[in-house]
């Protein structure tokens, strides 16, 4: 068991080591290139999105073959651990039963067999990482708003995810708080019912909301932290009078408010950022050439 958990912490430090010396590549390749040459700054872009993912790719296989080596070493000592436990010792022409285990030792071997499979959930889930859908769309993100010099600005994901983003955008030139975006987009909704009614309907009989309904909605908005989408976004624009634009990794952006000339609120829409699936992130200008999973 020490053996097994000796290699997997062999590898992980190799790979640690191995994504620093990348970064500093990186770094070195960043620093060697002027700031005003935006074609070369491009090409660069692309060539670490390239170094990245080959690095990742041989990670996984050596992941892989990892695993596939301690499973066969921890068959063949299960197997011989058991055919050396049925043995028994033979004295004066009599069988007798090996020792008991102390139960100091109990504990020893629950403890490296938790630790052993702890690690191999670690070494799993990055497997997974690399190949999921939330991997995925962070590297085409990461590309999109690199292209834009861009890069993403995290907001908790509480519920209040795209009115905390919102609030990010403003907060060079506005006042506006969390609570006043949502009150003020709850009345704007309430005085413009007809403008969103028939995009609201009851799940349960697919009918278009009714008026208690209706209110219902526009309470949580401004008193809970229900989730904002699509319709809090239009109401916000037309309140603030400028457009907002929301990038996405698999379509592009849309816009919301376009009739307003100014310069647009950026948000950025994830699938898959977490288990409950969408959010709202903010952005932010570009400080360093994507390195890592923007996460």
């Amino acid at each position: 068991m020490e053996e097994r958990e000796t290699e997997e912490e062999k590898l992980f430090k190799k790979h640690r080591k191995e994504r620093k010396e990348l970064q500093a590549k990186i770094q070195a390749m960043k620093n060697a290139v002027a700031k005003n040459d935006k074609k070369r700054r491009k090409q660069l872009v692309e060539e670490v999105a390239k170094f990245e993912a080959e690095l990742e790719l041989r990670h996984e296989e050596e992941l892989k073959q990892l695993t596939r080596s301690l499973d066969k070493s921890s068959t063949v000592e299960s197997c011989t651990n058991g055919f050396a436990n049925l043995e028994l010792e033979i004295e004066n022409g009599k069988a007798i039963k090996p020792s008991r285990v102390s139960k100091a030792q109990k504990r020893r071997e629950k403890k490296a067999a938790q630790d052993r499979e702890r690690e191999e959930r670690i070494a799993e889930a990055e497997i997974e990482n690399l190949k999921g859908a939330r991997h995925l769309e962070n590297q085409k993100l990461a590309e999109i708003l690199a292209k834009r010099q861009l890069q993403i600005k995290q907001i908790p994901s509480d519920g209040h995810c795209m009115y905390k983003a919102i609030e990010d955008q403003l907060k060079q030139g506005s006042l506006l708080t969390l609570a006043d975006l949502r009150t003020q987009a709850a009345e704007y909704m309430r005085s413009h019912a007809d403008d969103f009614l028939p995009f609201l309907t009851n799940c349960n009989t697919g009918d278009m909301y009714t008026p208690e309904e209706f209110e219902k909605y526009c309470d949580e908005v401004a008193n809970t932290a229900a989730w904002g989408g699509q319709l809090e976004l239009r109401a916000l624009s037309h309140i603030l009078k400028m457009p907002v634009e929301v990038i996405q990794a698999d379509s592009t952006p849309i816009t919301v408010g376009e009739e307003y000339r100014k310069k647009p609120i950026i948000l950025v829409y994830m699938r898959h950022a977490y288990g409950l699936g969408e959010h709202y992130n903010s952005v932010e200008q570009l400080t360093d050439l994507p390195t890592e999973d923007v996460c």
